[in-house]
């Protein structure tokens, strides 16, 4: 049990992790802030938060655990705001989709109290954003990625463990780097590939006719291009080196099958979709299984 929850950060992201503290009984009181005060009234109203604060600063003090539910590219500039009534007994943790930026920040701004944040990366969202959308099951049944450092306190590590768990989700651990690595390729190329796509037929003559015919398959596969603009954007750049080298090997494959298109190579683009196929379908989500 937490006495006191610091939400700066009001809207899906925020808002679903205090409503899902708020049911598994897991914290008294919860204090909340975001940037557009409409965000942090709404809060309030709908009961997500039972305190509006006026800052991010104000939003910590006297809480024992705290969440950055921010964009990343904001999250340097949200830990300068709160590293004066930052304690050694707080827990402070993130829920953004890059870490390894996100663990750099902490060390530079909270210096000695860095060992007191938990870099974390909730595996959930929706594509629509704001605190209206806010679920307390969101994180239920999803996975929960921790990436601690050699710095990190191993009691706020085990703490923030226990919480997410308690949350429902399943937790795995990584370093920063392995991390972004790997969501590069699942997560942040997959979005890339979408936005991509959306662009590159509505940018032909005939492109709004094209869409007009898309079904299942294609409502599917760009599902994802929906999502919020302003935070893809950061997450893209903020994952730049590794979202890159997922680039070139997607276009290696991708100019491979060109390739074999062009010259009517049947028999080795059927090899390859059989692969992809087989692979597909032997996918599961989840942890990686031994």
């Amino acid at each position: 049990m937490f006495e006191q929850l610091g939400l700066i950060g009001c809207g899906l992201m925020g808002g679903s992790f205090a409503l899902a503290m708020k049911r598994a009984g897991l914290v008294k009181r919860i204090v909340g802030y975001s940037k557009s005060p409409s965000t942090t009234e709404r809060a309030r109203q709908m009961g997500v938060i039972d305190v509006e604060a006026p800052s991010a600063l104000l939003a910590v003090s006297g809480a024992d655990v705290v969440l950055l539910a921010v964009p990343v590219a904001a999250t340097e500039a949200t830990l300068k705001a709160i590293r004066h009534l930052v304690t050694h007994k707080m827990l402070i943790m993130d829920v953004g989709s890059t870490k390894r930026d996100v663990v750099d920040a902490a060390r530079r701004v909270l210096r000695d109290h860095a060992p007191s944040f938990v870099a974390c990366h909730p595996v959930a969202g929706k594509e629509l954003s704001g605190v209206d959308h806010a679920d307390a099951d969101l994180y239920h049944g999803k996975q929960l990625i921790v990436t601690p450092t050699e710095r990190t306190d191993p009691e706020k590590l085990r703490r923030a463990v226990q919480l997410w768990e308690a949350l429902g989700s399943h937790v795995q651990q990584m370093t920063p780097e392995a991390h972004d690595a790997a969501f590069a390729a699942v997560s942040h190329m997959p979005h890339l590939i979408a936005f991509a796509l959306m662009q590159s037929i509505t940018s032909q003559p005939h492109g709004k006719e094209f869409l007009s015919l898309g079904g299942p398959g294609f409502r599917d596969f760009t599902r994802i291009a929906a999502s919020d603009a302003k935070m893809w954007r950061d997450i893209l750049l903020a994952n730049k080196q590794e979202l890159l080298e997922q680039c070139h090997a997607f276009r290696r494959s991708l100019q491979a099958m060109e390739l074999m298109i062009e010259t009517g190579n049947g028999d080795g683009l059927e090899d390859v979709i059989d692969k992809a196929s087989r692979t597909r379908a032997n996918w599961r989500m989840g942890p990686a299984r031994k």
